[in-house]
């Protein structure tokens, strides 16, 4: 699956829980139905991107690990 983003947030480097406050920033200036990719090398953005997603009501279309980099594809739901 190859989702072309329209944000890109690179928090590689940053550990819990910069990357998601970062994130909650991000979705927050974006457009609903826009995607953000995010882009991060803290494990614990495993559990805490989806738990992200599910509390706030987006839409987590795919996430992925390769050589220690996870990446997430999420889309902006309703004014969250």
């Amino acid at each position: 699956m190859s989702l072309e983003p329209d944000h890109i947030l690179d928090a590689s480097g940053l550990f819990c829980p910069e990357p998601v406050m970062l994130l909650h920033n991000q979705v927050r200036d974006m457009q609903v139905g826009e995607v953000v990719q995010v882009l991060a090398t803290d494990p614990s953005t495993q559990r805490d991107i989806p738990k992200f997603c599910t509390f706030l009501g987006h839409e987590l279309l795919q996430q992925d690990e390769q050589d220690g980099q996870y990446r997430y594809w999420l889309r902006k739901q309703g004014d969250a």
